[in-house]
């Protein structure tokens, strides 16, 4: 599975949502063998993962404005 993990840390966030989304419907479609269902399983979470990796660093980069005068400012979401 440490290939997996490789392999989706080097996907954009489009890409590992897409593929995410693709490996739901096959499951939901009920027809996947078990084991087949757990590796499908286990990629999605490592995905999961990936994801709310790139949500948070994004977050953060976005945490912090520039004001006009060069100033870094934090923003929150919540105010």
């Amino acid at each position: 599975m440490e290939n997996e993990e490789n392999k989706s840390n080097e996907m954009s966030f489009e890409e590992s949502l897409k593929e995410l989304e693709a490996i739901v419907r096959r499951l939901e479609m009920g027809d996947v063998p078990l084991d087949d269902a757990i590796d499908e399983f286990h990629k999605a979470m490592i995905l999961v993962k990936t994801c709310d990796k790139k949500l948070s660093e994004a977050k953060e980069s976005i945490a912090h404005l520039v004001k006009e005068n060069g100033d870094i400012i934090d923003f929150n979401v919540d105010e």
